[in-house]
């Protein structure tokens, strides 16, 4: 007998309940598993009893009802505790965990509850205040993987056989380039505003910005070869995103043709994994999507599969959808942006499941934990408080095998009076997150 198989007793081969099971048993737990709805097939493997019958020396969870459902519906949640970790979807007496560990991480990964109503921010965002981690204070916890870690170990008293895999963990550097340049990729008129407005204004920035523009001064937003510096010093594995959707109101990145900033992107495109950072209004549209993708690959002339959006603008599940669409694999936009923490309860990568649809996708989530944005914007902390909170995402992510993964913009890491210390938070994480 293969001591890693497992079966999965249940009244129904259900999409939701092997999608999660792949999840748990084994992209966390390392196991092989099969659901199995006829008991005469169960032989004498392992058993999770995923029913309201008695099996004999089989592991009972007994289900509620989620998994069974189609589309969803407002649930009644009441939290529990369980093994010091936050618990709900609770089970019976005669279930060997007092929760149905299934469902509840259905529930957080594939983010259920952004598809019923909600408020929204002022940008159409759901926000972590919204969410039930938010609201119960378990956000920065990756809640499924310490759960799956607690249940194996449950499992393993009763079949000792079984066999677990050792997660390793991993980091994840991604940069956003929303404004590449304070004065370069702007048209003459607008140069010549700049640069007026500077003069009426006294800001103090007409002698760089004609610096910059007129005599070929280094433009202060440009501040990529420190980054590239600290990325090789580190050997931290990297992705870039860059912004080429067209001006508004929150979009105020220069024009895709903008022969600085097309040398800009081919300079990164050429060391480093490179991604569309979709613009504002392109959450809302695969036309928009494919419009933009087509103008980067057109500057890196080679496919473009991962993406990340701006605002971190997504609304689940029509933006994975467009994305889809369009032939992207991969999206980084998992996260919150007013707090830290794990969206989806999970510190690793998974499959997008779109729960209207009830299927599994190829769209692949890559959860961020921290962006700076967050941190100085939304919550005003000091760097050494930024700090602290960006090292304990990092531990809690360590704790789960998980991988951990961080969001800078490169006018965050600018040497000015505004930004002071949070060049030494960004080397301290580097330093610090190294496995």
């Amino acid at each position: 007998m293969d001591p890693l198989s497992i079966k999965i007793y249940t009244s129904e081969n259900i999409p939701r309940l092997r999608y999660i099971a792949g999840i748990i048993l084994e992209d966390i737990l390392g196991l092989s598993w099969e659901v199995i709805t006829d008991r005469r097939k169960l032989g004498k493997h392992p058993v999770i009893n995923y029913s309201s019958v008695t099996i004999k020396d089989s592991f009972k969870i007994n289900p509620v009802s989620l998994l069974f459902e189609t589309g969803t519906s407002q649930k009644n949640i009441i939290m529990g505790e369980w093994k010091n970790l936050p618990v709900f979807f609770q089970t019976p007496p005669d279930s060997d965990i007092p929760f149905d560990i299934f469902a509840a991480s259905f529930f957080l990964i594939t983010r259920y509850e952004e598809y019923l109503e909600f408020q929204p921010d002022e940008y159409g965002r759901f926000m972590s205040a919204s969410s039930l981690a938010g609201k119960n204070g378990f956000l920065g916890k990756p809640v499924v993987d310490l759960w799956a870690k607690e249940f194996a170990r449950v499992l393993l008293k009763k079949y000792p056989t079984l066999v677990f895999r050792r997660n390793e963990y991993n980091a994840l550097l991604t940069i956003d380039t929303d404004q590449p340049f304070a004065y370069l990729g702007k048209n003459l008129i607008s140069s010549v505003g700049g640069l007026l407005r500077d003069f009426t204004l006294k800001t103090g920035n007409a002698a760089d910005r004609y610096g910059v523009v007129a005599r070929g001064k280094k433009d202060p937003y440009e501040v990529y070869d420190y980054i590239i510096e600290n990325v090789e010093k580190h050997k931290a594995d990297t992705r870039f995103f860059f912004s080429v959707g067209d001006h508004s109101k929150y979009d105020k990145n220069p024009s895709w043709k903008n022969e600085e900033y097309r040398k800009l992107i081919n300079r990164i495109g050429t060391r480093y994994l490179t991604g569309l950072h979709p613009s504002f209004y392109a959450s809302e549209s695969s036309t928009i999507i494919g419009t933009e993708l087509n103008r980067l690959k057109s500057i890196v002339a080679k496919e473009i599969m991962i993406s990340r959006f701006h605002f971190i603008r997504i609304n689940i599940p029509s933006s994975y959808r467009h994305l889809l669409k369009e032939g992207i694999t991969e999206d980084y936009s998992m996260g919150y942006p007013d707090e830290t923490g794990f969206r989806a309860g999970i510190a690793r990568p998974f499959y997008f499941y779109d729960v209207s649809e009830d299927q599994q996708t190829n769209l692949r989530i890559v959860p961020f934990q921290v962006m700076d944005g967050t941190l100085f914007h939304y919550k005003n902390l000091d760097p050494a408080t930024a700090k602290e909170i960006i090292f304990k995402l990092i531990n809690e992510t360590r704790k789960a095998g998980g991988l951990f993964v961080s969001i800078w913009h490169n006018t965050s890491l600018l040497d000015n009076q505004e930004w002071s210390g949070w060049r030494e938070i960004f080397e301290s994480m580097l330093q610090y997150q190294k496995s």
